[in-house]
């Protein structure tokens, strides 16, 4: 299972490095994308997520731990040859994680000047972590797990790993998401996204006095999550695969 922790490590890492490093480019000011807008951070996301994906096809390219408890409970194997199961599952979620750690890090040797120049502190974790643009938590674990189950869904239907049905299908995907849902939360889909660079921020004290905001980090980590078992619980309901 080495090369399956080692492929979720490096695809996730990439994917944050590319996808943190959209909302850095817009975000940080004097950035030359300063100010880009959405569509920018929702294509640059989908971008991120084409690139993750295609780099982690060995081990089926999930990046997220809630694609792999969908794929769990489906029934479906983790990637050709990987049958689910605890055991590969908490091999997952640790590649994920580290590389999603490993990523942040990597945004921030990229725009270490601007962070250091930044005087907002607010943009500097938005950078690395989500936060929603109305604090009320059960309804933003209701965003999070709705935006999630169509994620964790529509990849189950269309064939199961996200390696499978193509990297661009799924990079398509997802900007349709932050488009669509992303505004409630910033749409972080992904339990391991989200709480690997909000350690990285906390651990290295990045933004000035504002804190990494535990007090809302639970709720990227459990809606994505939520999201992910209700799309692989309803797959059994109506599974409809295009083959």
């Amino acid at each position: 299972m080495g090369s399956i922790f080692v492929s979720e490590l490096i695809g996730t890492a990439l994917l944050v490095l590319l996808g943190c490093g959209v909302v850095a480019n817009v975000s940080l000011t004097g950035s030359k994308g300063h100010s880009g807008g959405w569509l920018l951070v929702n294509f640059g996301w989908g971008l991120a997520v084409f690139a993750g994906v295609y780099t982690a096809a060995r081990s089926g390219g999930h990046l997220n731990p809630a694609v792999t408890v969908g794929l769990w409970l489906a029934g479906q194997d983790f990637a050709p040859g990987v049958a689910p199961g605890l055991g590969h599952a908490a091999v997952y979620a640790a590649g994920q994680l580290i590389g999603a750690m490993a990523g942040a890090v990597l945004v921030l040797l990229a725009y270490k000047k601007h962070v250091d120049a930044e005087t907002d502190p607010e943009a500097v974790l938005g950078v690395f972590a989500t936060g929603p643009a109305i604090r009320t938590p059960r309804w933003n674990v209701l965003t999070e797990t709705i935006a999630t189950f169509v994620l964790v869904y529509v990849v189950l239907l269309l064939g199961g790993t996200p390696s499978g049905l193509g990297p661009l299908a799924v990079a398509l995907l997802v900007v349709g998401i932050g488009a669509s849902l992303g505004g409630p939360t910033g749409y972080a889909l992904n339990p391991a996204r989200d709480l690997g660079p909000r350690i990285v921020h906390a651990a290295l004290r990045l933004g000035g006095k504002s804190g990494s905001d535990w007090g809302y980090a639970w709720i990227p980590v459990a809606g994505p999550l939520l999201g992910g078992v209700v799309a692989g619980a309803l797959y059994h309901v109506t599974p409809m695969p295009l083959s």
